[in-house]
């Protein structure tokens, strides 16, 4: 593909529920030319469309695969399906965009991930929330020590949700918390080890409510409530730092963050006189609080530049394959800790890059 004389070719693969946001957002994304809607049920992949479409339909993703005009896919299948879909694109030569999360198990994800290196392709997660301004700006002021050092992270994910036929609520919501948390955190803090409780109150067959905490490096704690059962939707993060702390509250538009200079001190043990009691120790902090003035923006808008910048550049996309593979080692350390009774269980993989890969051929082996 000459990237100067023509737009990057997409396919949309699936029509359902995320399919047509992909759609639309792909039409509207300069630089890229939307050519195929692939679907098995081509009458549903039409009325996506309308009836004045130019999109090719087409319920063949070997035809679809086959066209030279396609350089990319996007795959909005379901996550079971990920991997054929996924591996053939990469095995044609095409670039991929995949929805959360990337594989069912970390093995099929590790699998990906090689397929795309080995052939110098983009491998690009729909971690959605990462490309929201709110998250764009919690990630600068984290990474660059606005905060402090982070102590804590706190996220409740919560409503009156479908009940997912293939998926406990783990693997449905918190993609979404765990890819903004390995987003937002400096470098050098990393997932160490995983706990996770769930229950089941109504007979589904799988957890509907969920709690999930994750030990840090250098002592700090992440938890994630996600629950399908609240008749009340909540989209809450706090971010705890020594300097600050930070809440987004991703329902209320006109302040979707608020930053507080507020917290608590610890003086240096040679600060005390000799005898102080111990509580002396501990001291609160009261300053202002701001709220940042963020744009508003289709998130998925920004995720289809990337995608096409990161082919046309050739370079990583913010969330890349191996961002999804971290995803996917939190999971499945916390489904095995949901089955042994909520046990903290070490998450699989580094970010030492092949170690990664490597661990993909025994995660299950090392999980259970």
């Amino acid at each position: 593909m000459d990237s100067s004389t023509r737009p990057v070719g997409l396919a949309v693969i699936g029509a359902g529920y995320w399919g047509p946001n992909l759609v639309r957002n792909a039409q509207a994304t300069e630089g890229v030319r939307l050519r195929y809607l692939c679907d098995l049920d081509a009458e549903r992949a039409r009325r996506v469309l309308g009836g004045y479409s130019t999109v090719a339909v087409s319920d063949s993703l070997d035809a679809v695969l086959a066209d030279p005009e396609v350089d990319a896919v996007a795959i909005a299948t379901p996550a079971a399906t990920h991997l054929p879909v996924a591996l053939a694109a990469l095995e044609a030569g095409k670039h991929v965009l995949v929805e959360k999360p990337l594989a069912a198990t970390y093995a099929e994800g590790a699998a990906l991930v090689r397929a795309a290196e080995e052939r110098g392709l983009t491998l690009m997660l729909d971690h959605t929330y990462c490309y929201t301004p709110a998250v764009a700006h919690l990630r600068e002021l984290v990474r660059s020590g606005g905060v402090g050092d982070v102590q804590y992270l706190d996220s409740v994910r919560i409503n009156l949700g479908l009940v997912q036929p293939d998926v406990d609520v783990l693997w449905d919501l918190a993609p979404h918390d765990l890819s903004i948390f390995l987003s937002i955190l400096p470098d050098g803090v990393r997932p160490l080890a995983v706990a996770a409780h769930g229950s089941d109150p109504i007979g589904a067959g799988r957890a509907c409510v969920a709690h999930l905490t994750i030990q840090l490096t250098g002592g700090a704690m992440a938890h994630v409530h996600v629950n399908w059962l609240s008749p009340t939707k909540i989209r809450t993060m706090v971010i705890g730092g020594s300097a600050r702390t930070v809440v987004w509250d991703d329902l209320n538009p006109t302040q979707r963050l608020s930053v507080y200079d507020r917290g608590v001190d610890r003086a240096a043990a040679d600060e005390l006189a000799e005898g102080e009691r111990r509580q002396a120790i501990i001291s609160y902090r009261t300053g202002d609080m701001v709220a940042p003035a963020l744009p508003e923006r289709e998130a998925l808008r920004a995720v289809m530049a990337e995608f096409r910048d990161a082919i046309t550049e050739r370079r990583a996309p913010l969330t890349d394959g191996r961002s999804g593979l971290r995803v996917l080692a939190i999971l499945e350390a916390a489904s095995a800790s949901l089955a042994q009774g909520g046990v903290f269980l070490p998450v699989l993989g580094d970010e030492s890059g092949e170690a990664d890969l490597a661990a993909g051929d025994h995660a299950e082996g090392a999980l259970l």
